[in-house]
């Protein structure tokens, strides 16, 4: 149980504290160039992986509603494994899973009635004329970058020969990665983790 806790609290921790600093201190499409391949690119996300929506805002409701079921599930999931001392990477796998999607819920629940718009200007924690949206209509902070490859695509390429390319095009946040790592862990280690 400790391991869990400590994982998901870590997580949590510096998920909430890059994000809300990132809204603090920087507008929307802002960003920061480390090196050619790594920015730092203040985006917001209004609904799913890779900025697909349900539509309006009952969809938007919807979303939220079915994210905090799925991490009933998940931390349901995660307390029996630690009932059956599972192995190591399995509870660390699973803690990264929910700390990451906990941490993007935090986002959509929240930061509509926390902070205010970022479209050209600084967001405020708690403004006085309110925030941007209502509870659970909140939009989830993104701004890891990482463009390792920028061109064009060859012409004898089908369909997309010619194009501009970049790889790696998506932009995501610390809750995210840790969805991915714990779900590639439980990919990686399957055979070891589900032996039953």
């Amino acid at each position: 149980m400790k391991r869990a806790a400590l994982i998901v609290s870590l997580v949590l921790l510096v998920d909430q504290i890059s994000k809300i600093w990132i809204k603090t201190n920087m507008f929307l499409g802002q960003e920061y160039k480390i090196t050619d391949w790594f920015i730092i690119h203040f985006t917001e996300n209004p609904g799913m992986a890779f900025g697909m929506e349900l539509g309006g805002d009952y969809g938007k409701l919807i979303l939220t509603l079915f994210r905090i079921v799925v991490v009933g599930g998940i931390f349901y999931w995660l307390r029996g494994m630690i009932k059956e001392n599972a192995k190591p990477v399995a509870i660390t796998a699973v803690s990264l899973v929910l700390a990451g999607a906990i941490g993007n819920i935090i986002d959509s629940v929240f930061y509509g009635v926390f902070f205010n718009e970022s479209y050209g200007q600084l967001a405020t924690f708690m403004p006085a004329e309110g925030g941007y949206a209502g509870w659970f209509h909140g939009r989830v902070v993104d701004m890891l970058y990482f463009p390792l490859f920028r061109g064009y695509l060859p012409d004898w390429i089908p369909f997309w020969g010619g194009d501009y390319f970049v790889f790696f095009r998506p932009i995501f946040n610390i809750a995210d990665t840790a969805i991915s790592v714990g779900v590639g862990l439980l990919l990686l280690f399957q055979k070891h983790i589900f032996k039953k």
